[in-house]
């Protein structure tokens, strides 16, 4: 997918061409770093609705169609959106394409404002949700206060990145040693989630031998869907399934923490967060 033109985002228009200037304005969220994308739209400060892509890996066939979906569904269009907030990666390559393509698109058409995201802290802010369980699966499942987010990096590595549990009742250490992310990620009963090991290119054994062990570490993100097994030993637990997967509610209720501060991205320098480059083969004639 290229990077959308300004004419190509306004014809998601519909056909009401009746003044809009007493609507509300509208706030986007797209998450296509992980397997299953989604978009969520909110108003006012609130989520509205999200809406969840049908099938796994196909962001650019759903994307456009969702966002319509949306806009339409609580009569609202292009031209009362006033922000866009993206999850940046890390994560796939072609995923946070398609997100960043939207949000230039975007800007460039109507000059929409752009929030960007760590697309792993978006797993973790699952965690601060009452998630609904699948049928036959507990309603209840104990949370560790160190956790650990994963997706499938291929090449026997995940995007991972480790955090740790601050209760309501006590201050966040002090760290000057990297800039903070404009947000907090929020944990039930009020506290936070606090990352003590930035995104990193990481093994399986890597991540064990370094952070499960002293504590219990929970593990979840869709990087467990093909390597469950690699992850279960004596001081780790799986978080249910449920929890794994990124949601564009959470990429909205992270970037208005910085749109709020007036934190919005430059779009013109705006790239992915790849953490590495795309591994690309040219294919040879005979």
């Amino acid at each position: 997918m290229g990077i959308l033109s300004g004419q190509e985002f306004n014809d998601m228009n519909d056909n009401d061409n009746t003044a809009r200037a007493d609507r509300p304005p509208v706030v986007l969220a797209i998450e296509t770093s992980s397997r299953i994308g989604s978009v969520a739209m909110a108003v006012g400060g609130q989520v509205v609705e999200q809406s969840t892509f049908s099938t796994p890996m196909q962001h650019s066939a759903e994307i456009l169609p969702s966002i319509e979906g949306l806009l339409s569904r609580h009569r609202q269009t292009t031209e009362n959106v006033v922000q866009i907030h993206i999850a940046a990666g890390p994560g796939s390559f072609t995923g946070l394409r398609i997100a960043v393509a939207m949000a230039k698109a975007m800007h460039l058409a109507q000059g929409v404002r752009i929030v960007t995201v760590d697309s792993l802290d978006v797993v973790v802010a699952n965690l601060g949700n009452s998630v609904e369980p699948a049928p036959g699966e507990p309603r209840t499942a104990p949370v560790p206060d160190r956790i650990a987010a994963l997706f499938d990096a291929k090449r026997g590595q995940f995007y991972a990145s480790v955090y740790d549990l601050v209760p309501v009742d006590r201050e966040p250490p002090c760290d000057t040693t990297e800039e903070t992310p404009g947000y907090e990620i929020p944990a039930l009963n009020g506290g936070i989630w606090r990352k003590i090991h930035p995104d990193s290119l990481m093994t399986a054994r890597e991540i064990l031998e370094g952070f499960a062990g002293e504590r219990l570490l929970g593990l979840l993100g869709d990087g467990l869907l093909y390597h469950r097994d690699e992850f279960v030993q004596t001081g780790t637990t799986v978080l249910p399934e449920r929890y794994w997967s990124p949601q564009a509610a959470n990429v909205y209720q992270l970037g208005r923490q910085k749109a709020l501060a007036g934190r919005f991205a430059d779009p013109l320098s705006l790239i992915p967060f790849y953490l590495r480059a795309p591994h690309v083969t040219l294919k040879t004639r005979p």
